[in-house]
């Protein structure tokens, strides 16, 4: 239970951010630094934020074939989503219904789930079709037992899952970010990996750094900085979007990635040299280009660790028609990780800034205007 004082920082944390997301984005300031340390904090986000929204649990493309699977985790929920034999994407919960055993590990594929504890099996859609020596408990009937679904959705190629039973379709939420990224068909971009990673920093610090492309030419000068000129950043004309936030940066150059491939006839003009960076909150992030898109999907796992999934999309006609696309690979996910690793280093500096009894916070840049929105976001759940 918390204390008298931990309650009263958590109210004085809440009334400072309805004041920062009030605020315009000529006086916006970052977050107080006890947003990113307070225990209290924490679990009013994972009540309020991340056990009620949509999450990204990873690509449709990561379960092809009928008994795919992938695992996930909301909070202290574990997920399995899997593909059924109807096609279609199917969510529940990765516990099973005897002793609470979790099921099933990791990523593969499956014909059933079989408990490891005492092999209590089910089908890949969640019913009870084994549990051995139950002849003798008065009232069993495996039939009436299944694995409690999970709300599951599926747009532009990505899966998402939420505990929240009333929570508007994904479709609704991102309904203004559809223009924005049809053009680039997304959902026909075929995954080369995807893979989990734990960071020691918090969620926010890691999501911040995404939005904003200000840190690119300073902190990303050896892999990507010199690539995306951050005076011509565009932004939405429309203003600010409940449900998620973007910008676009268009390459001045034909580097290693981020040009559309000869064969893509549909992008033109500047938009076959365009990136766009949706952040879907409350943290699902990813840079779309024309050849290419890499994605985080974050939690946090504490006010000091964040889990991570990570994962790189090729373009369908980049993959079939590279004439070495082994060695295209390769490179794309060498430089990505090296973007990786410098991500990595600055937001788990950035937390150990915070923590620091001197630290103080100071004005947001116009380039930081997604901070601004992510701020006012939170101001809306947490309130």
């Amino acid at each position: 239970m918390s204390s008298g004082s931990d309650t009263r920082e958590l109210d004085s944390l809440i009334k400072e951010l309805l004041v920062l997301a009030k605020g315009p984005l000529a006086k916006a300031r970052v977050l107080p630094r006890q947003v990113y340390l307070s225990e209290e904090f924490l679990a009013r986000e994972e009540e309020r934020i991340f056990h009620q929204e949509w999450l990204c649990a990873g690509r449709e493309d990561d379960i092809p074939e009928v008994g795919d699977f992938i695992t996930y985790q909301i909070g202290r929920q574990p997920i399995i989503v899997v593909r059924l034999s109807n096609q279609s994407i199917h969510a529940m919960a990765n516990v099973c219904r005897h002793r609470m055993m979790r099921l099933v590990e990791g990523r593969g594929n499956a014909k059933r789930f079989a408990c490891p504890y005492h092999g209590w099996t089910y089908r890949i859609d969640g019913q009870l079709i084994s549990a051995p020596h139950m002849e003798c408990t008065a009232g069993f009937d495996k039939k009436q037992v299944t694995l409690p679904t999970i709300r599951c959705e599926s747009w532009g190629g990505w899966i998402y899952v939420t505990l929240n039973s009333k929570s508007e379709s994904v479709a609704d939420r991102l309904h203004a970010l559809e223009p924005v990224v049809a053009k680039y068909r997304m959902e026909r971009y075929v995954g080369i990996f995807s893979e989990d990673r734990e960071w020691n920093t918090n969620w926010k610090l890691l999501c911040e750094n995404f939005m904003e492309g200000y840190h690119l030419p300073v902190a990303h000068r050896s892999t990507v900085g010199n690539n995306f000129p951050v005076q011509d950043t565009i932004f939405d004309s429309r203003g600010a979007f409940d449900g998620f936030t973007y910008q676009c940066f268009t390459k001045p150059n034909d580097l290693l990635i981020g040009v559309a491939h000869p064969r893509n006839r549909k992008l033109r003009g500047d938009w076959r040299r365009r990136s766009v960076m949706p952040t879907v909150f409350p943290s699902h992030m990813y840079v779309l280009a024309p050849d290419h898109l890499w994605y985080l999907s974050v939690q946090p796992k504490g006010p000091s660790e964040v889990s991570i999934r990570y994962g790189v999309a090729l373009a369908p006609e980049v993959f079939k028609h590279h004439p070495d696309v082994k060695s295209f690979i390769d490179e794309i996910q060498e430089l990505l990780g090296r973007v990786q690793e410098e991500d990595r280093i600055l937001v788990e500096a950035i937390l150990k800034g915070a923590q620091a009894p001197l630290a103080r916070r100071g004005p947001l840049s116009w380039l930081e205007r997604e901070i601004h929105e992510f701020i006012q976001y939170l101001a809306r759940q947490l309130v």
